[in-house]
């Protein structure tokens, strides 16, 4: 295709808020009037869809409930006063908490005020909070953040080394829904070690955003903790950022929770429309579908141009794998649908990835994240008429130019400046385009049964491990991998036992391995 005619295509197909200022360009994805035709029926069904999703229709029925984090920046629209009223009343908490502990009414027991945050949660709990801290945080922020989003012991231990002697003066969230979320509990528990450790009361430290009833706001209650906030049955991890979960760590970050909530509601409201051409969020889920031949076929490269959203592609990996990645669809037949996702940011991949992009496996297509403004103020020009910005933008649109005549396709998403509004706009249209796609190939974006599995799995692995280390309590000489499986009764888990037994023994936990390593068979094991 020429230029010209290109230039019409991008033109025609080119969405535009005139309010946001924000742009979903997928001129660049190579369909035609054809498969647009086709595919209206299946767009017609998606818009009904998400319309009965936001009345309140089940759509989790692994654990009946309904999905309406739509309802957190519009309550008018949630199903009964009382959810309404458990919105705004959040809100209203949420900002007082904040305003409190940045007026020091708040504050720690030997300080005036608090000056960090240590936030504790895994997956949706975890990366919405860092995309948005990372994207927003003013470099004077009144308290600055970390993360705890992981059961690694030296990544804590790095995580507390950060925070060094501001822990008398930091704050601990604890998210997790059910409050037995392992990684979460691990963490807690490690970092009320941590407290106790410098003869630092705990509770006195802690907030917990949880469910109502669950495990955590019992001991949040019984142990006298901070405050709690909810966490809503009807808002899913991945959704979850604009709920408590996200909202608590960004008011304490002095960021305008409120922008936040408007830019997303202003793109919920454009993205209601049932016209192809005037919803950005269909837009999107017409070229994944497109792309990845209504099946995965290919995978989305995120490259944002601009350094604070570096973490948007993490922040995308679970949206909309999780959402979209599913064994069976809704009829119960075996599909494997999903989009795998992956990026870094431009134009540093300039430098790593871009090359296979261009002229490797053409098994992907691209999402340039652009930003219009540069920066705050004016910048120098680093040669005659040139600033790095200018190099910025040029480089996106040299290797958007690059791609397309190698034949990857792309998309690019525009914003004017990254601020509260935009991210929230941001945030909204992805969410509104997973659910949109999860429509058309029949799919049901609001469960998890994968990710259940593998925590069934992980506790499999526990209580194998109390068995080994059982039997060889109880032994009375040195036994070998066949022989300890066997006495557990776990003979076909031989391998299993055998890394159980060499992690415990690499830490130092009273099993003692020798023989040679090189042939695990060969090993003894003894408990000390």
């Amino acid at each position: 295709m020429n230029q010209t005619a290109l230039w019409q295509r991008y033109q025609n197909w080119l969405y535009y808020h005139p309010e946001l200022e924000f742009y979903v360009d997928i001129s660049r994805i190579r369909f035609d009037d054809g498969f647009v035709e086709s595919m209206k029926p299946k767009f017609a069904k998606a818009f009904r869809d998400m319309d009965e999703l936001e009345k309140g229709a089940i759509a989790n029925p692994d654990e009946d409930r309904m999905v309406g984090h739509y309802w957190l920046r519009n309550p008018d629209l949630a199903p009964t006063d009382a959810l309404k009223h458990d919105i705004t009343d959040t809100l209203d908490r949420i900002d007082d908490f904040a305003q409190k502990i940045h007026n020091g009414t708040i504050h720690p027991p030997n300080a005036p005020k608090f000056t960090d945050i240590l936030s504790i949660g895994i997956g949706g709990s975890a990366l919405g909070p860092e995309f948005v801290a990372a994207a927003l945080a003013p470099q004077d922020a009144p308290l600055q953040i970390h993360f705890s989003d992981n059961s690694d012991p030296a990544g804590f231990d790095r995580t507390i080394a950060e925070i060094g002697d501001r822990l008398n003066t930091t704050l601990v969230l604890v998210i997790s829904k059910s409050g037995g979320t392992p990684e979460t509990r691990n963490g807690m528990l490690e970092a009320k070690a941590a407290y106790e450790a410098q003869n630092l009361n705990f509770a006195q430290y802690a907030v917990a955003i949880t469910g109502e009833g669950s495990k955590l706001e019992k001991i949040a209650h019984s142990d006298n903790w901070l405050t709690t906030f909810p966490m809503h049955d009807w808002v899913g991890g991945r959704t979850s950022e604009m709920s408590a979960v996200g909202l608590v760590a960004a008011a304490l970050q002095n960021i305008d929770i409120h922008a936040i909530l408007a830019g997303a509601k202003i793109m919920d409201d454009t993205t209601r429309s049932h016209d192809l051409k005037t919803n950005p969020a269909a837009l999107l889920a017409l070229a994944w579908y497109y792309e990845g031949n209504g099946k995965g076929e290919k995978d989305m490269v995120v490259l944002p141009y601009k350094d604070s959203l570096l973490l948007f592609s993490r922040y995308l990996q679970q949206l909309v794998m999780e959402s979209l990645g599913k064994e069976k669809d809704l009829d119960g037949n075996t599909v494997y649908q999903g989009i795998a996702v992956y990026g870094n940011k431009g134009s540093t991949d300039q430098h790593a990835y871009v090359q296979q992009l261009r002229e490797g496996v053409p098994n992907f297509f691209l999402t340039f994240i652009e930003v219009l403004e540069d920066r705050e103020g004016r910048s120098i020009e680093v040669e005659p008429g040139a600033t790095s910005g200018d190099y910025l933008s040029g480089f996106l649109q040299g290797t958007r130019q690059a791609l397309y005549e190698n034949d990857r396709d792309s998309i690019t998403v525009t914003i004017p400046t990254v601020n509260e509004r935009n991210i929230g706009a941001l945030i909204a249209l992805y969410e509104r385009a997973v659910g949109l796609y999860a429509s058309l190939v029949n799919i049901n974006a609001y469960h998890q049964p994968g990710v259940e599995a593998g925590k069934k799995a992980a506790a499999a692995v526990l209580t194998l491990q109390d068995k080994a280390i059982a039997t060889l309590k109880q032994a009375d000489k040195p036994l070998n991998l066949a022989e300890i499986s066997d006495r557990m009764g776990e003979g076909d888990r031989i391998e299993d036992v055998y890394k159980i037994l060499r992690h415990l023994h690499a830490n130092d936990r009273g099993l003692v391995l020798e023989g040679n390593f090189a042939q695990p068979s060969t090993l003894k094991a003894t408990w000390q």
